[in-house]
């Protein structure tokens, strides 16, 4: 918690996501919809990864050397390929059921991972850097937006990059992501999003520039029906992907 009691925790998130801990690594369950989400997220990540630190997309460990934080980890649906692929993670998340989670997962899995039930307050007060700083569908759960995106980039190092995915505050999104994805066609729980609490690209932009980010990218996420599946976009208007560097 900050010196004035702002806090980045929202205490009834961190419980809604508790209770289906149990679910996160069943890929027709409660979390369906992010393991949908994981290869075009996954893809974004390598390959913008591979080209602002020179490595080989294609390689078999391109992200060796690197220490990437998976922030608001859930139960580890990011960090265990971001592992596979030679990164040394640290993946925290508010929810000690979550991270028990993961921590069983990886163990199953045989991935080495540094789990920790933490906030980003904490993480930061204790000085840790990374080189690439993952905060994926996270910031449209938190109390404090302005603080989490200010808290998550004192942690990257200089040359260092952070990406940050969410969901547009559009009438659009409130249709397909809220009342399409949780009431029709039953994607996620009904409540999972807030449609007061979803962000803006213009309002993140802004907080990243004031924790002394500089976009380097950005892109929208939709979803193709026919072909069951997600691919990068030019339309942000519900889910997007911003790329912030720290020079």
């Amino acid at each position: 918690m900050a010196e004035d009691g702002r806090t980045t925790i929202d205490q009834a998130e961190v419980e809604r996501f508790s209770a289906m801990a149990a679910e996160w690594w069943n890929p027709t369950g409660k979390f369906r919809p992010l393991h949908k989400f994981n290869p075009v997220r996954l893809a974004y990540i390598r390959d913008q990864v591979a080209a602002r630190f020179g490595r080989d997309p294609h390689a078999a460990k391109p992200f060796e050397g690197l220490r990437f934080l998976d922030i608001g980890c859930g139960g580890g649906l990011l960090c265990e390929p971001m592992a596979r692929l030679g990164a040394e993670v640290v993946g925290v998340d508010p929810s000690e059921t979550n991270i028990e989670v993961a921590k069983l997962h990886a163990a199953e899995s045989r991935v080495s991972i540094d789990y920790r039930a933490a906030t980003a307050e904490e993480l930061a007060d204790a000085g840790e850097k990374f080189d690439v700083v993952l905060n994926m569908e996270v910031v449209e759960h938190v109390a404090d937006v302005d603080l989490f995106v200010a808290r998550c980039a004192e942690m990257v190092k200089p040359g260092g990059v952070m990406f940050v995915a969410t969901i547009n505050r559009t009438l659009k999104a409130l249709g397909l992501a809220i009342f399409g994805a949780e009431y029709v066609l039953r994607w996620l729980p009904k409540g999972t999003h807030q449609y007061e609490k979803l962000v803006r690209p213009e309002e993140l932009e802004k907080a990243l520039a004031e924790a002394g980010m500089t976009i380097a990218d950005r892109t929208g996420v939709t979803y193709n029906p026919l072909a069951d599946r997600w691919a990068q976009s030019k339309d942000m208007d519900v889910n997007y992907m911003l790329l912030a560097e720290r020079a």
